[in-house]
């Protein structure tokens, strides 16, 4: 496996135009959020009873043990705005059908549009269209970029993130 510099560094050569990255604070939770709206209709059992066992949840749970085996400082400062997103996606999935379907759908293509005008600004394509996984990297880039905006762990994460390029 690839560490979170190793990561980071890939995802961010994609990602140096500051108006690109800034699209992204906006697409990439917009399309989280829809895709745990997917998931979240399908459940384990009645929402009632646990609305948290969907498949939004276990995907979130193993996407986490993921970002935790990578940098479990990240992936703890993550966590309180995914599970956020996890929360609001599982209300929405729960409400009728074909109003979750245009929440679901409104998010999704909103998100995806915001992140390619970034892309489109930056005169680059999106690192998913070399390497699909790319797309788990989203998050973490962010909360990495928000942490070196706050000066937090300065030096702890590749030069091309910290926006200059690796030698």
């Amino acid at each position: 496996m690839r560490s979170l510099q190793e990561q980071l560094d890939a995802y961010a050569a994609y990602h140096q135009d500051p108006r690109n990255k800034l699209t992204h604070f906006f697409g990439v939770p917009l399309v989280t959020f829809s895709l745990f709206v997917f998931l979240g209709w399908f459940r384990f059992v009645e929402a009632p009873v646990a609305p948290f066992l969907s498949g939004a949840a276990l995907f979130y749970l193993v996407v986490f043990l993921y970002y935790l085996s990578l940098d479990w400082f990240v992936a703890l400062v993550q966590m309180p705005f995914t599970v956020v997103l996890l929360w609001l996606a599982d209300w929405v999935a729960l409400r009728p059908f074909t109003e979750s379907v245009l929440i679901f759908l409104a998010a999704f293509v909103g998100g995806w549009i915001i992140q390619l005008v970034g892309h489109a600004l930056e005169g680059r394509r999106p690192a998913l269209t070399d390497n699909l996984l790319q797309i788990f990297n989203a998050p973490l880039f962010l909360t990495v970029e928000a942490l070196l905006f706050l000066g937090i762990r300065k030096g702890a994460y590749p030069l091309s993130v910290q926006g200059r390029t690796s030698s």
